[in-house]
């Protein structure tokens, strides 16, 4: 199909991913080399970088690259990039290496190899300017500072070679799908228009509303859930994924539709992550990203529209996916359906106001949320898990 979609960040997809011959030469090399342990994160993002979701970064950040990133959201050549994607080491393991060595990469949660890297830089960082630069609080509250703060004391910067992604592929199925992947089913359904939508919870009915706004204006909607680790109390992929695809069969027109997961790990930065979700986005193919209510949010550190706030300020030229911002959502009992502020002139006691906070609140405490909330399928699977798992 000679469908036109819009190009990878950065100009072209930089998948880093070995296959055949020159994955197995570069395993066998790898088991003489100096191991590095990744974290759940950085093996995430490993993955990422693998599947081509982060191009046009060819690795993990050098430091004049990590520096302009932390501060203007810029890499050092100009390229748009909101959060630095990084590789922390001991300084004790730092010291043993010298750049230009080659480490082989290991997720420290299953022992698996998962890539190489190219010793380029050693470069000390200061987390606390990290933290409120990237996630704008300091706290150690706040999931993504926390894992900022947990990190060792040194970033090693270099390119990569990636070898697995670990489960996805094999657990997610069809479902699993890198940015060639999703350009090639766009480019073959003709979508010029495509409109992601992230999220980490079970889909309600705002979402379902929102979601269903954009598929009004856009050829193709593609439902992108997250699929990597998550903080503790949120639902877990298996269920969400039952969730999906019931509503999919019984609520959306399935010629219209895309549902694909990735393998990211959530930061819950806010504005930035919006912007990264976007970039990545991009990679996958859409032409424009579903931004709600509090996006990539977490507790009260960011206002419930900073996400779309922030779409204002980034330079003409530096993203050519757009935001597609949407008001806050509900259910009117005087409306009698869906609606947000911009189309219901009703007040507050006839509105309910629905989140993935409030949902599981209810299904915590063993309490049916109402169909206005979200659709009865949804509910009774949610319901049968936290019975299961309260």
């Amino acid at each position: 199909m000679s469908t036109k979609l819009v190009p990878p960040h950065g100009g072209e997809l930089k998948p880093l991913m070995l296959e055949g011959q020159a994955l197995k030469e570069a395993k066998e090399k790898a088991q003489s080399l100096p191991q590095v342990r990744l974290s759940s994160r950085e093996t995430s993002d490993l993955i990422m970088l693998g599947m081509g979701a982060f191009s046009p970064l060819d690795g993990f950040m050098r430091q004049k690259d990590y520096k302009t990133v932390v501060t203007d959201m810029l890499m050092a050549d100009g390229t748009l990039w909101p959060i630095p994607i990084t590789l922390s080491v001991s300084q004790e393991q730092a010291d043993a290496l010298k750049e230009g060595d080659e480490v082989a990469l290991v997720d420290d949660e299953s022992g698996e190899l998962m890539g190489s890297m190219v010793v380029e830089e050693k470069y000390a960082y200061d987390k606390k300017h990290e933290a409120l630069n990237v996630f704008r609080t300091d706290d150690e509250a706040h999931p993504g500072v926390a894992k900022v703060y947990a990190q060792h004391d040194i970033y090693l910067a270099g390119p990569v070679k990636v070898f697995s992604e670990l489960h996805y592929a094999d657990e997610f199925g069809a479902y699993y799908a890198r940015p060639a992947e999703t350009r090639k089913i766009f480019a073959e359904k003709g979508w010029k228009t495509i409109a992601g939508f992230q999220t980490r919870n079970p889909i309600h009915r705002s979402h379902e509303f929102v979601t269903k706004i954009a598929l009004e204006i856009i050829d193709g909607l593609f439902i992108h859930p997250l699929v990597g680790k998550l903080k503790p109390g949120d639902i877990p992929a298996d269920v969400r994924m039952k969730c999906y695809e019931v509503l999919l069969d019984k609520y959306y027109p399935r010629d219209h539709v895309v549902l694909k997961v990735y393998p990211m790990e959530m930061r819950y930065g806010g504005p930035r992550e919006a912007v990264l979700h976007a970039i990545f986005r991009q990679n996958f193919g859409c032409t424009h990203l579903i931004i709600g209510r509090d996006h990539a949010g977490v507790g009260n550190y960011y206002g419930p529209f900073d996400a779309q706030k922030i779409f204002e300020d980034i330079p003409a030229g530096k993203l050519h996916i757009q935001p597609l911002m949407i008001d806050w959502t509900f259910w009117c009992y005087k409306c009698d359906g869906m609606a947000s502020m911009k189309t219901c002139p009703h007040g507050k006691e006839d509105r309910l106001l629905i989140s993935g906070t409030k949902l599981r609140e209810m299904l915590s405490r063993d309490e049916k949320p109402p169909k206005e909330f979200s659709r009865p399928e949804v509910v009774e699977i949610l319901m049968d898990y936290y019975k299961n798992n309260g």
